[in-house]
């Protein structure tokens, strides 16, 4: 069984709800679905999200976590990520939503997701994941979280020769991929 986790950034909530009601659209399984309460504590405390899953997850902790971070939220989420894993639990997956000049590294699969080239490439500077996803046509910062439905752009992949190829994909169908597995 997997937990999702939604860690998001500093913006209205209701451009969570967005985000969540897509991902719903695409059949992805969100019945354990955990949203870290952004407006009762900062979206860059990994000790307060890490704190929020050990409440929520005490009889789960063998249970497979699914981190998805926007933003701000990427911040806390790749801490409560290292301290949730520390504490004996499992890490699925750390998808990072314009984490960008957030070192990502860990033990466990990281996909980063970027609302341009730009910040994607700056982004692989701190950590460059297993796979990424980039706009293009850019978009705002915002609409990355706001309408994945509508964004397309490029999938960048690591091969076995070490080189990263790259695939025209929309941002549903990268995220799908990740989450329906």
């Amino acid at each position: 069984m997997s937990i999702h986790l939604i860690c998001p950034g500093i913006h209205d909530l209701k451009l969570t709800d967005s985000f969540i009601q897509e991902l719903t659209k695409q059949s992805i399984d969100l019945e354990n679905l955990l949203v870290f309460p952004t407006d009762q504590y900062p979206p860059y405390s990994g000790w307060h999200i890490l704190k929020f899953l050990q409440e929520k997850c005490q009889a789960k902790s063998s249970s497979q976590l699914i981190i998805i971070g926007f933003s701000a939220g990427v911040v806390g989420a790749i801490s409560a990520a290292w301290g949730w894993q520390i504490s004996g639990g499992k890490i699925k997956a750390l998808i990072a939503f314009d984490g960008w000049g957030v070192p990502l590294a860990g033990n466990f699969p990281i996909y980063r997701v970027s609302h341009d080239e730009f910040t994607h490439w700056s982004s692989e500077l701190l950590g460059k994941g297993d796979k990424s996803f980039y706009a293009d046509p850019p978009v705002e910062h915002l609409e990355l979280w706001r309408s994945p439905q509508q964004i397309t752009g490029w999938m960048v992949e690591r091969t076995i020769e070490g080189k990263d190829s790259y695939c025209h994909y929309s941002l549903r169908d990268f995220l799908s991929s990740l989450l329906c597995y």
